[in-house]
């Protein structure tokens, strides 16, 4: 089968089309005939080389999730799940394949009106958006900011934000275009990257929900309110300064909190329920899908190099 390795670290260039055998489901997994594939923030972290101290060698496929058709089963899986369509969770890769494998309890059904591109334009970011409020203590009547609102995370994180009824959705982003893009999905105010402009912003916020990190994080804090809390789920702009918490002591009486967010450390049980409701509010058209692109899987470079220039709004999808 086709798939997606990185042969060597650093730009999008180490990308490369390899042939592999399509692999077996091994027990308590299924395997997925995928039609389509998440290019997510992830991916293209692990692909710089920025998380070698995880283990991640050359010839590692990248991609953490997939949707399709399950077309084979392991030992103590249920034959039931043959033919079904469904989305995947690949873990920390393995997505940029023409088949994957996945553990059975990372696999949710795909309700009829949701097509697999939207799956995976969702699958993951909505999870992590969800939790990432939840990690936040967001309650109606908070003003939220999202720093780097564009991405399929963030896009997800500001319509729940608004659906939920915060007082303020903020956002930072590159471009007055989307902004407006942003705005007719809830946002209220469009700020720079640093977090500045529109003149009616809040002049704090309780949540800021960060997918950029970078060394402008420690700015943020100056952002939060008394009792604020940001909650980082990225690092897109690479990572923080190493004393950045200097910034939170230093504004003691404030009582601010930061913590990071990982999916990972939420029960599959817990992001299966989330899921599958978001899945089914989509099919209602309750939550909006932002698709950039769509790319064929051989041009996984083209994809990559979009996300490094900054061009991408919502998420670009690869298909085999």
């Amino acid at each position: 089968m086709k798939a997606i390795a990185i042969k060597a670290y650093g730009g999008p260039e180490g990308l490369a089309v390899v042939e592999l055998p399509t692999p077996a489901p091994a027990a308590g997994q299924v395997l997925i005939a995928t039609e389509a594939i998440g290019v997510g923030g992830v991916d293209t972290v692990i692909r710089s080389g920025a998380l070698g101290g995880l283990g991640f060698t050359e010839g590692h496929v990248i991609g953490s999730e997939v949707a399709g058709t399950v077309t084979a089963v392991g030992d103590g899986v249920d034959t039931a799940w043959i033919g079904r369509r469904v989305w995947g969770s690949t873990g920390r890769g393995g997505g940029y394949v023409e088949h994957a494998v996945a553990a059975v309890e990372s696999v949710a059904p795909l309700p009829a009106g949701l097509s697999a591109i939207d799956a995976v334009t969702l699958g993951g970011s909505g999870v992590v958006a969800h939790y990432a409020l939840a990690h936040a203590h967001f309650a109606p009547g908070d003003a939220v900011l999202v720093r780097g609102a564009a991405g399929s995370i963030g896009v997800t994180t500001v319509q729940l934000a608004a659906r939920r009824g915060a007082e303020a959705v903020a956002v930072t982003t590159s471009s007055a275009a989307r902004g407006e893009r942003l705005r007719l999905l809830g946002a209220t105010h469009v700020l720079d990257r640093s977090g500045d402009g529109g003149d009616d912003a809040p002049a704090g916020y309780d949540v800021i929900i960060d997918v950029v990190a970078g060394p402008d994080l420690p700015a943020f804090f100056d952002r939060l309110r008394p009792n604020g809390r940001m909650v980082t789920v990225g690092v897109i702009g690479g990572w923080p300064p190493a004393d950045f918490g200097a910034k939170v002591m230093g504004a003691f009486q404030k009582s601010l909190s930061f913590a990071a967010f990982s999916a990972d450390s939420v029960a599959q049980a817990d992001q299966s329920a989330v899921r599958d409701e978001q899945f089914a509010a989509a099919s209602r058209g309750e939550i909006e899908t932002v698709v950039h692109e769509v790319l064929p899987l051989d041009q996984a470079v083209l994809a990559h190099q979009k996300m490094a220039a900054g061009e991408v709004f919502g998420r670009i999808v690869l298909t085999p």
